[in-house]
């Protein structure tokens, strides 16, 4: 590594870092808010289908997202590499390209399995102490859509290669085909139409399936034949075996897998504690908690914008570029978190009335409740956003192992405890489960933000020495394809 002049961070570089943060992160937002749209256009749908129909899909869906949390940690691992290889510029394509193909390769082997397990969900519901009926209809609808999980989770690898070459779009454009196409499909094989069979839940989830299907092959054949990404030759000697960097990117991801784990079975086991307090406290809760996951969106596609921008600088020895890229999409998702909890202190009524006919016995005694609950999400947002944008910085530093850790001491030993306990000994009831939010939230965004904070001392980028290697808002793609035309024989 090139031993460079030190130079202070100047203005003109941090426009350039939140010029450059932005254009990364807003497609990757949208395309974030597309995923949404995809599941909710299901759980819609499968509510035409009628109350037994969407209690079952619901209940096969939640068991089929707890195993892909596991795929989605895998597949969120090639990015940081890939971006520290195109800041390094040294063999970027064969970096990038092996990074690449590990990646599917390690997705695959982890998921068959899972799917050998998913194929017994009615079993493994009934377990569970599910009711046969509803076990019955989710196993169906697991059955059917798990043939997309591999398909999905490499679209998710193929979304890390185009971000890491910071030109998102692609990924946004086929993810809005997928909201059309997964749309019509259910229209299609649910309810019969166009001359096909009424297949109900297991319609929607052949839709899924195929859905996934579409996108991943969809963004592949860009890969493979647009002018930014075709240098890479993603697909080449996809068979040849790569020990090393599949064992890095297993290092790498299954951290995240578990960090991901912690946070969304924490979220699962609210639902649980609240559904033992009342039913009006538990519609509330999944008001308020779609309203925040919508809003969470913003900081989530943040972290994954701050992965690149980090990793391109880290890898291109840029420590000043790492530290301007982390606290500038901290201070962005902040930023906007902060306005969110505004409104959400302010006006959150506008927020809640549209889930609701309030007509309906009971509706304003949830809408009520949700209203509540909306002024403590406005806090744990703000801690929320801060913390998966300080693990995104810190994921482009292949920083991985300790912020588990910290997922698992804050949700786990400080949140969810905190949150039955003032649920249920202080018979706060479900305010309690989210004051529990708060606390757990809090905790893990303290402990990463600090380590960020940190990240020189604790050794994870070089000591601020080494000055800017590259413009903040330039491409390391850029000069990845310059040194492609150079390479005759570019190693596989």
């Amino acid at each position: 590594m090139e031993d460079r002049t030190a130079r202070p961070t100047s203005r003109h570089d941090v426009i350039g870092e939140i010029g450059a943060m932005a254009t990364l992160a807003w497609p990757i937002v949208l395309t974030n808010l597309a995923q949404i749209a995809i599941t909710t256009t299901d759980v819609v749908m499968m509510g035409w289908l009628g109350p037994t129909a969407l209690a079952g899909g619901v209940l096969g869906a939640n068991l089929y997202y707890a195993f892909f949390v596991i795929g989605l940690g895998l597949a969120m691992a090639p990015s940081p590499v890939m971006a520290q290889a195109l800041g390094r510029r040294r063999h970027a394509l064969a970096e990038v390209r092996r990074a690449f193909r590990m990646g599917c390769w390690l997705v695959a082997l982890a998921m068959l399995p899972v799917m050998v397990a998913l194929w017994f969900a009615e079993p493994i519901l009934l377990l569970l102490g599910q009711q046969p009926a509803l076990a019955a209809d989710a196993g169906a609808y697991v059955r059917a859509m798990m043939w997309g999980l591999i398909p999905f989770l490499w679209f998710m690898v193929l979304r890390g290669f185009t971000a890491a070459l910071e030109r998102p779009r692609p990924a946004l454009l086929v993810s809005l085909a997928g909201i059309v196409f997964n749309a019509f499909s259910n229209w299609v094989l649910m309810f019969g139409n166009l001359g096909a069979p009424a297949l109900g839940l297991v319609g929607a989830g052949i839709s899924s399936s195929l859905s996934a299907i579409l996108m991943c092959t969809a963004l592949t054949v860009i890969c493979m034949r647009g002018a930014p990404f075709r240098r890479y030759a993603i697909l080449g000697r996809f068979w040849r075996p790569h020990w090393r960097r599949l064992s890095e990117l297993a290092r790498i991801g299954t951290p995240i897998a578990g960090a991901l784990g912690f946070e969304v079975t924490v979220f699962n086991a609210a639902v649980f504690l609240i559904g033992l307090i009342s039913a009006r406290e538990l519609a509330a809760h999944a008001i308020a908690i779609q309203i925040a996951s919508v809003t969470f969106m913003v900081p989530m596609g943040l972290g994954q914008a701050a992965t690149v921008r980090v990793g391109l600088a880290a890898g291109a020895g840029d420590a000043g570029g790492v530290g301007r890229a982390g606290w500038v999409a901290l201070g962005m998702g902040v930023g906007f978190m902060a306005g969110m909890a505004a409104l959400f202190l302010t006006v959150p009524h506008i927020f809640v009335l549209g889930f609701l006919d309030l007509r309906i016995e009971g509706a304003p005694e949830v809408a009520a409740y949700a209203v509540t609950l909306l002024g403590l999400a406005g806090l744990f947002q703000v801690a929320d956003g801060a913390q998966t944008i300080a693990a995104g910085a810190l994921r482009g530093l292949k920083d991985t192992r300790v912020p588990m850790i910290f997922a698992g001491l804050g949700y786990w030993v400080f949140g969810l405890p905190t949150g039955a306990a003032l649920a249920f000994l202080a018979g706060w009831g479900a305010y309690g489960v989210w004051v529990g939010f708060v606390v757990g939230l809090g905790v893990v965004a303290v402990l990463l933000v600090r380590r960020w904070a940190r990240r020189e001392a604790l050794g994870l980028v070089p000591r601020r020495h080494i000055g800017s290697v590259q413009s903040a808002s330039g491409s390391a793609g850029e000069g990845a394809f310059r040194e492609y035309a150079m390479a005759q024989n570019p190693p596989p």
